[in-house]
């Protein structure tokens, strides 16, 4: 596993502890935060592109990934040793539809750098059950260096929801049915005008193959992501609260601001 850097990649850093096997640190701001973790990620990628000569990078989406994605395209990673791959994708969106995810990484990094490779989770011309069979193998083949993650609002990882996540899943890419929580999210977010026309069904990354990376960065800013956070790194670790895993990752780290640490921190968790 890699070192953090020095301590000058902390910057905004307010607190950090130790919740079981996780590193929880928490920052000024989103902003702080989005650039504390894109530092820690280019030295990650940067530390495997000088080891192996490329990288492999799992991305997640969604609105909390904003800050982190805008501070990774201004660093100087050597991009064309990167391979990009993405978390999950809904079923049955075209091609062009603007909630897709991988119109999302397009739009908020992909349009600003030039990786080595960039692998949708779900092809527009590859059915299903297909792309997961062919996703996998690409995951086996390129073993991820860094996978970084939210947490959703029903404390998911990528699109494994409550209360069916499966922590020993033998699949590490799978469709699922989405929660209607999942779903209130992606409209809460703006990116569908209601819950009527949000997909059910997607394609995921299960969560052993989101852990078996070398190195996992949990982003998670906002003040909506306060309460999940808070029972995921207090309660049972269990699949009602998917994210609770983390806490048995040693390989990862927790990035709060201080809007999603509101609750950890009224509590005196951290």
């Amino acid at each position: 596993m890699t070192c953090d850097p020095p301590t000058w990649d902390k910057t905004g850093l307010m607190y950090q502890a130790k919740i079981d096997q996780l590193r929880v640190q928490v920052y000024a701001s989103n902003e702080e935060l989005g650039r504390a973790a894109a530092r820690i990620a280019a030295h990650v990628l940067e530390d495997a592109i000088r080891s192996k000569g490329h990288a492999n990078l799992v991305l997640a989406t969604g609105n909390s990934q904003l800050t982190f994605l805008a501070a990774l395209r201004d660093l100087p990673i050597d991009w064309s040793s990167v391979n990009i791959f993405h978390m999950d994708e809904y079923i049955g969106l075209q091609p062009h539809h603007p909630a897709r995810f991988d119109r999302f990484l397009r739009k908020h990094l992909l349009d600003y750098i030039t990786p080595k490779a960039f692998y949708p989770v779900l092809p527009h011309d590859v059915d299903a059950p297909q792309a997961c069979q062919d996703y996998e193998a690409l995951l086996r083949r390129y073993p991820i260096d860094l996978c970084v993650l939210g947490i959703g609002e029903n404390g998911h990882l990528a699109f494994n929801d409550p209360p069916y996540a499966d922590f020993a899943d033998p699949a590490w890419v799978k469709i699922v049915r989405l929660d209607e929580a999942s779903r209130r999210q992606q409209v809460g977010e703006g990116h569908f005008a209601s819950l009527a026309v949000v997909p059910i069904e997607a394609v995921t990354l299960t969560i052993p193959a989101l852990l078996v990376a070398k190195r996992i960065l949990a982003v998670v800013p906002e003040n909506r992501k306060a309460e999940i956070v808070y029972r995921c790194m207090s309660e049972s670790i269990t699949p009602a609260l998917p994210a609770s895993i983390l806490r048995r990752a040693n390989h990862a780290t927790l990035y709060l601001d201080e809007d999603s640490a509101r609750i950890m921190l009224e509590k005196g968790l951290l």
